[in-house]
């Protein structure tokens, strides 16, 4: 493995490579910065760009992306008390306070230098880990990947943080449009209405922008216009009284750091977990191990180094299922999913063995762009701050924008754009109705994978479904599954009654 990572290395370590992870990392961070959005958005809207560039760039630029967003959707919770994302709403709340006692720029560094540093230790997690990982995975056949997958559609919609039930009907409702096209046995069209544009089924880049980045910006858009186009929050004190942090000063927060690394990367390897979940469990484990808990929610520089350690270490550790088994962590892994597909690399436990160069290459460069969100993150601290007061009203427009040039270019269809522009539809009614979109796009992603293994253990077991007996791992996931479903049920049914 050693000799793998040193070759991944000798590829990535390029002058035009190390551009690519710069330039997404710093559209990471100013798309992150502008409330609202964050680094899901920036990757749907970003994930066409890269349609044009070699696989590796590709995947390092996306890399570089998603390290941005997520730490900088911190900026404007720290400036604004604005979190654009759930996760940022635990900075918020020692971040902002900090910020009005004139340690903005002190708050941003505590931030910017746990995310970093929390990416970094998930970066090496993952390293090792995944090998074994999809060593155990390519004992798998058709039936253990179908159970693993039954399970992981139950994890999703058990914690998806709405309804049990609507969460399992976004999922049904994302498999069942995946098997629009063409049969993946037999050729035979499916729900294609006569038209050549569904063969190849619904346009991956049209669903998921549509539905995650179009359909939050024409939320905002309505909130906008509703609130009578109000523009910005109110400014922070940047007269800073104390904006130095010394190295000395940060590493003595090392436990928070390690310990809230740790909990986010275990989080990201658990497939449906969420970056929210990581952000909030290392904010209470923080708070619970202070000598001064009182603190917290005060300006406690603790809460910054946890929720940012936290959540930057998801990035990595959601990659573990992803390149080991081909299920995305979350949804950002999704979307990184959806660009492995679009460059011909074919997610799951042969990842290693048919790409392993490029894999190695990938985490050679997710090493690199740690050292480079450092150095931009740094340096554009006082920029980001002037990007989050940028009033929305300028800057959702310009969104839609590319949202829409970032579907046509693919394809240059009009129709993939008209997709779009539906799942958008979708995406509001599904947000307005408490249905989780994540739900319906990770239903979506996985559909076909889940089709097509539950369709070869069919014809391989010649349907006789007692040969479950016959599998002590599926047996496992689907008992893990049962417990999973009714114990989320039962908690539903209390919190009716009560």
């Amino acid at each position: 493995m050693l000799d793998q990572l040193i070759i991944g290395f000798s590829d990535a370590f390029t002058f035009i490579n190390l551009l690519y992870i710069a330039g997404g990392i710093t559209l990471g961070i100013i798309i992150g910065a502008i409330p609202g959005l964050g680094s899901v958005t920036a990757l749907a809207v970003l994930i066409p760009v890269s349609y044009y560039m070699p696989p590796l760039s590709a995947i390092a630029f996306l890399v570089g992306v998603n390290k941005g967003g997520t730490s900088g959707g911190a900026i404007p919770a720290i400036l604004l008390n604005s979190p654009g994302t759930p996760e940022a709403a635990a900075t918020a709340l020692d971040g902002h306070p900090m910020a009005k006692r004139g340690e903005a720029e002190r708050a941003m560094k505590f931030a910017l230098y746990s995310s970093v540093t929390g990416d970094m230790i998930s970066d090496v997690m993952l390293i090792f880990l995944v090998v074994p990982v999809a060593a155990i995975a390519l004992q798998f056949g058709p039936l253990e990947f179908t159970s693993v997958l039954i399970f992981a559609f139950a994890l999703l919609a058990g914690i998806s943080g709405g309804s049990l039930i609507k969460g399992l009907i976004a999922i049904v409702l994302g498999v069942f449009l995946s098997t629009i096209g063409l049969d993946p046995m037999d050729s035979s069209a499916r729900m294609t209405f006569g038209t050549v544009y569904l063969f190849d089924g619904l346009p991956l880049i049209a669903v998921t922008i549509g539905s995650l980045a179009l359909a939050s910006v024409i939320e905002q858009i309505f909130d906008l216009w509703r609130s009578g186009g109000e523009t910005s929050g109110k400014d922070a004190d940047m007269t800073a009284t104390n904006s130095k942090l010394p190295f000395g000063e940060f590493v003595s927060h090392w436990r928070t750091i390690i310990r809230s690394a740790l909990i986010g990367s275990g989080i990201g390897m658990l497939p449906g977990l969420g970056v929210t979940l990581a952000a909030f469990l290392s904010y209470g484990a923080a708070r619970n191990a202070s000598k001064t808990p009182e603190n917290f929610g005060k300006g406690e520089p603790d809460g910054i180094v946890a929720t940012e350690a936290a959540n930057s270490a998801v990035v990595g550790a959601n990659l573990v299922p992803t390149i080991a088994l081909g299920i995305p962590g979350n949804i950002a892994a999704a979307l990184l999913i959806s660009a492995f597909i679009i460059h011909g690399i074919v997610p799951g436990p042969f990842m290693l063995t048919m790409h392993g160069e490029i894999i190695y290459a990938l985490f050679a460069s997710m090493i690199m762009a740690n050292f480079v969100h450092l150095a931009i993150g740094r340096t554009g601290i006082p920029i980001w701050a002037k990007i989050a007061k940028a009033p929305r009203g300028l800057i959702l427009p310009v969104v839609v924008v590319l949202c829409i040039v970032g579907v046509y270019l693919p394809g240059q269809s009009m129709f993939d754009v008209g997709i779009m522009l539906g799942f958008a539809g979708v995406g509001l009614i599904m947000r307005r109705t408490g249905f989780s979109v994540v739900c319906l796009v990770i239903g979506f992603i996985l559909g076909s994978m889940f089709e097509t293994s539950l369709r070869q253990s069919l014809l391989l077991y010649k349907s006789d479904f007692s040969a479950i007996v016959e599998s002590p791992i599926a047996i496992a996931f689907l008992m893990l599954t049962a417990i999973l479903l009714l114990s989320a049920g039962w908690r539903e049914v209390k919190n009716a009654i009560s």
